[in-house]
């Protein structure tokens, strides 16, 4: 989902995971979302107040031409729903969508469908619709994802649970991604409620952009992004990054 806008050097591991092919995963093929979700399945960008604020992201991007590689770790949260409530929040990483109209990017979901909490995972080679992916998503799990492209040119999206070690990768071509971003991400809707996920650690956060591989906290042009509503009201903000470390937290509907 793309955003809309309203008004140190990396360990060897780091490094490593950027750059090698990941293993096979063994994740289920994926599959539609489902229609009763309230994560939409597309965003359209929205320019209102300008950088560092967005109606439907909260974390860090970085700019950058010739991305090729994004990795991040994050817990999924526990939501808390009230009777009836429809809402949606999502972690994940990806390439693109801060300055260009496509975005490569997976992560996890954690809802509220009629009052009643709901996870999953998913990809999305957006603007091509989210796919929900059969990997198991329970609240306190770890997760890593990584988006890379690799040398025929394909994008490789790679989850893992690293809590149950069940893992799913999935290669997609896009032939129009510019490349020009990497993103670690809170995602909401733009109109709508965004479910209450308290705070969400994000760690180990990595990228390649260029001939550059390195933690988020060592790139000097990263932009923490407060999510807002069209008043300007906050609805989540990033805390300061300490090497690849940093958490976005919950502040209102």
């Amino acid at each position: 989902m793309q955003i809309r806008w309203t008004a140190v050097v990396v360990a060897i591991s780091l490094v490593a995971a950027l750059v090698a092919p990941p293993a096979l995963a063994n994740g289920s093929p994926a599959r539609k979302l489902a229609a009763d979700s309230p994560h939409p399945v597309s965003h359209a960008p929205r320019h209102k107040f300008g950088r560092s604020t967005s109606t439907n992201w909260s974390g860090y991007a970085v700019p950058g031409t010739g991305a090729t590689a994004v990795i991040g770790t994050w817990t999924a949260p526990a939501v808390t729903c009230a009777d009836g409530e429809y809402s949606w929040s999502s972690p994940w990483v990806g390439i693109d969508g801060y300055t260009s109209t496509t975005v490569e990017q997976i992560g996890t979901d954690s809802d509220c469908v009629n009052g009643s909490p709901v996870y999953y995972a998913w990809y999305e080679m957006y603007p091509k619709s989210l796919v929900q992916v059969d990997l198991p998503v329970n609240p306190g799990d770890s997760f890593t994802g990584l988006v890379r492209l690799n040398s025929s040119g394909a994008f490789v999206l790679k989850l893992t649970n690293k809590t149950t070690g069940d893992s799913f990768r999935t290669t997609q071509t896009r032939k129009s991604a510019r490349r020009t971003s990497v993103e670690w991400i809170m995602e909401g809707p733009s109109s709508g409620l965004l479910s209450n996920f308290g705070s969400v650690p994000f760690s180990a956060a990595g990228a390649k952009i260029s001939n550059t591989t390195a933690s988020l906290g060592s790139f000097t042009n990263r932009d923490p992004i407060t999510m807002v509503n069209n008043q300007g009201t906050r609805r989540a903000a990033p805390t300061p990054v300490s090497g690849g470390t940093f958490s976005v937290n919950w502040l209102s509907p």
